[in-house]
């Protein structure tokens, strides 16, 4: 027992350590003379002519089950800021910045698609430019995977998320001078609607309303009431329900919202007469479309994506990438499965509640 304390103590000493310099030449050049990336093993010390930096523990994704990113729109926003605050700088101007990773392969990933969107938002670079870049050191990135709980069946690369992130500069999804990263933090909590804008002003993605709002086995349920205010200050029109009926749809109507049942499996491929009715209902929508299923994540993130698809010329890939990006947890792959009753939804719900366990912020409004 003395022994293993004393190698797990050497592991912490290790995992922990500060070497005092970084070799520029194994570092990937982004900027010329000022931006660097690293993939390193360790932490280092900023010194007197270079300015290091690592958000591994301060940008952190909040797994449902095995997945591990990309991180979402709120933490590449605060990782934009961090950055353009560092390289506008008086105090950094003659320093060379180094934005590194000494995490494991999961942080080094989500590191990896920062720095790459960066470049393709602020730096003009290609796609491709900038996944040229993260490779040019013969690095390579593990592959992001869904939120199932089952074996993964598809991976999504990190030049995946550089083209989400390109078309989605391109169509005027991503524009953080319009941003509220708080409203975005908030929104997103299980407590406060557990909702994101996937298309700003288009489509929105939701966890399923219920018949009242109370919590159940630790999760936030909100009634189709709890919604109103907020659809009718953003024009949102038109809610289209994805699982079975857990309220009464009269509810939406009843208050001048137009709602729809197009139901099908958790887990499975919505039939061509479902994505044609779901395309026919969109492209004749006045306003916004809230659209959910049980948790909002897979069924939900399906259908909004064909939409993509079709009217943007993503690919599926990139239509993952994005609605993963804006909405964690989206899009996963696992057949239904029943346990105990409960659907993935129900679990991914659950995880996402207990993820978000800190005190409430509020409700929605």
């Amino acid at each position: 027992n003395y022994q293993a304390n004393l190698n797990q103590d050497q592991i912490m000493l290790r995992n922990n350590a500060t070497i005092e310099t970084c070799d520029l030449s194994n570092c990937i050049e982004f900027i010329k003379d000022q931006l660097y990336f690293a993939l390193l093993h360790q932490k280092v010390k900023s010194t007197p002519d270079r300015h290091c930096f690592c958000i591994d523990e301060e940008l952190s994704y909040e797994n449902f089950y095995a997945d591990f990113g990309p991180l979402n729109l709120a933490m590449f926003y605060r990782f934009c800021c961090k950055l353009n605050k560092k390289l506008k700088s008086c105090a950094l101007a003659k320093k060379t910045i180094v934005f590194y990773t000494c995490g494991d392969r999961k942080k080094q990933a989500n590191a990896a698609y920062l720095i790459g969107s960066y470049a393709v938002m602020h730096l003009q670079k290609t796609p491709e430019e900038a996944y040229s870049l993260l490779v040019s050191q013969n690095a390579s990135y593990l592959p992001f995977r869904d939120a199932s709980f089952g074996a993964c069946m598809f991976n999504l690369n990190i030049l995946d998320c550089l083209l989400a992130v390109h078309k989605a500069l391109q169509f005027g999804w991503l524009d953080f001078s319009k941003f509220n990263v708080e409203e975005y933090e908030h929104y997103e909590r299980a407590e406060n609607g557990d909702f994101n804008w996937i298309i700003p002003g288009k489509f929105l993605a939701f966890s399923g309303p219920h018949p009242k709002s109370k919590i159940e086995n630790g999760y936030p349920l909100h009634a189709p009431e709890a919604y109103f205010p907020y659809f009718r200050k953003h024009n949102i029109t038109t809610i289209i329900r994805l699982n079975k009926k857990m309220y009464d749809a009269k509810r939406f109507t009843d208050m001048g919202f137009k709602h729809h049942d197009l139901f099908f499996v958790d887990g499975s491929t919505p039939n061509d007469a479902i994505v044609t009715k779901f395309l026919n209902i969109c492209e004749n929508a006045d306003g916004g479309i809230a659209v959910h299923c049980k948790a909002g994540l897979g069924r939900t993130g399906t259908l909004i994506g064909c939409y993509m698809m079709k009217h943007f010329r993503l690919t599926a890939a990139e239509a993952i990438a994005w609605i993963r990006i804006c909405r964690p947890g989206s899009h996963t792959e696992e057949e239904e499965e029943e346990c105990g009753g409960l659907t993935q939804g129900d679990k991914l719900r659950a995880l996402k509640s207990k993820r978000q366990s800190r005190a409430s912020t509020g409700s929605i409004s």
